[in-house]
């Protein structure tokens, strides 16, 4: 079976320039500066239909994660760093060690369905709450795609949240 996610990058996780990156982006002005660059990068994925990210020198697994909002209805587009285990993909709402989460997390557990864009292939998918021993399975993969989620999760008190997307 092929896995019905693209498994596009632009750039590569063993550039040198990953660890340079992903060390700067743990400290709390690299915090600070991811925060401020996101509607920068959303703009830029927006525009050329998830094929260029800011973080894609350093191959990091990037979509576009499109919700419906819990109370507007509105589409809501989130850039999100994901893991993958075929066919499905993950994404954590770090919300970078805030103490709130995310609002694309509240707009899926009130409406599971969304779409994923990668590399500008869009596909309908299914959000399901990630919960317990496959949850922490799950979060220490994340912790290797970047080592920033363990800071992230140490900087707050709130369970974070995890899904699950499954094409459908």
């Amino acid at each position: 079976m092929t896995a019905p996610f693209p498994d596009r990058r632009w750039g590569s996780s063993s550039s040198p320039l990953n660890r340079v990156m992903f060390a700067v982006a743990a400290t709390s002005p690299g915090t600070w500066l991811a925060r401020k660059m996101i509607p920068l990068d959303r703009r830029l994925l927006i525009r050329s239909r998830g094929r260029f990210t800011i973080a894609g020198p350093v191959g990091a697994p990037t979509m576009l994660l499109t919700t419906i909002g819990a109370k507007s209805g509105q589409h809501r587009v989130s850039p999100l760093l994901y893991y993958r285990e075929d066919p499905d993909l993950y994404v954590v709402g770090s919300n970078f060690g805030q103490a709130h989460h995310p609002a694309w997390t509240a707009n899926l557990l009130a409406n599971p369905s969304a779409s994923v864009n990668i590399d500008g292939t869009e596909i309908a998918a299914t959000a399901t709450l990630v919960e317990g021993s496959e949850k922490e399975r799950l979060y220490r993969e994340f912790e290797k795609v970047a080592r920033n989620y363990a800071i992230y999760r140490s900087k707050t008190s709130r369970d974070i949240r995890m899904f699950r997307l499954s094409a459908t």
